[in-house]
């Protein structure tokens, strides 16, 4: 039976490897960070939709209506002793705050598709990012907790909450990440169609330095005067006479 989380609850994991999906009824960004036991972040254990992949952790759609995160707490390593799931709303996201916008919802299952724990986040106002849920060790054994802990001053604002050094650039190297990948492609221009004779390759090559033009066509000699120009058999003339 699935264990219908609200802020500040906790449910014990006995699945190692996880399913945590979100679904917010609009794009959002998705992040995860790992913080050790003075639940600090490091600069290396912060995945982003530049870097989408942790040891143990993968992102599979960092922006998108429905991120998902694939978690396999045996491959975390041992200094991390949380995993905080994250989301932020794009810069040009409208509304432009979670409490304008259908409260966002989160399902942990496992990997076999047991539905584990769910909360939604509720009471949400001026937020642009917030924690969703974290998944923490106790005495070798991990379980999940419902946070919904919000930030009006966005992304940076909450790895600065979490000791991230230089959230602001940070944040800012994230965003600029997130433009960069949701820019369109540049549109191949279509291949121009050439005739015959368009092209040098078409046309025959004028003679060079080691190179020979044709032989001219060989030409017969001219008939001498006063002979006759059509043979006749034996190869005689017409007056009987051996031809020269």
């Amino acid at each position: 039976m699935t264990a219908e989380l609200v802020r500040g609850q906790n449910h014990p994991l006995h699945h190692t490897r996880l399913q945590i999906r979100v679904s917010a009824g609009r794009p959002v960004v998705a992040l995860a960070t790992y913080a050790d036991d003075r639940l600090t972040v490091r600069d290396e254990w912060i995945a982003h939709p530049a870097s989408p992949t942790l040891p143990g952790l993968d992102i599979s759609s960092p922006a998108a209506q429905a991120p998902q995160f694939t978690v396999d707490l045996d491959a975390v390593p041992a200094p991390a002793q949380q995993v905080n799931v994250l989301l932020a709303l794009p810069e040009d996201c409208r509304p432009g705050a979670f409490g304008a916008g259908a409260a966002p919802f989160v399902a942990v299952t496992g990997q076999d598709g047991v539905d584990i724990a769910s909360f939604t986040i509720t009471g949400l106002g001026a937020e642009t990012a917030l924690v969703a849920v974290e998944l923490y060790r106790r005495q070798s054994a991990w379980k999940v907790r419902a946070v919904g802990q919000g930030y009006a001053g966005g992304l940076a604002e909450l790895l600065d909450d979490q000791g991230v050094l230089r959230a602001p650039e940070k944040a800012a190297a994230i965003a600029a990440a997130l433009r960069e990948s949701a820019a369109p492609a540049p549109r191949a221009e279509p291949a121009q169609v050439r005739t015959r004779g368009d092209s040098p390759y078409d046309r025959p090559a004028p003679p060079g330095p080691g190179r020979q033009s044709p032989p001219a066509a060989r030409q017969e000699p001219a008939a001498p005067s006063g002979a006759a120009t059509s043979g006749a058999p034996g190869g005689e003339t017409d007056a009987g006479q051996p031809a020269p």
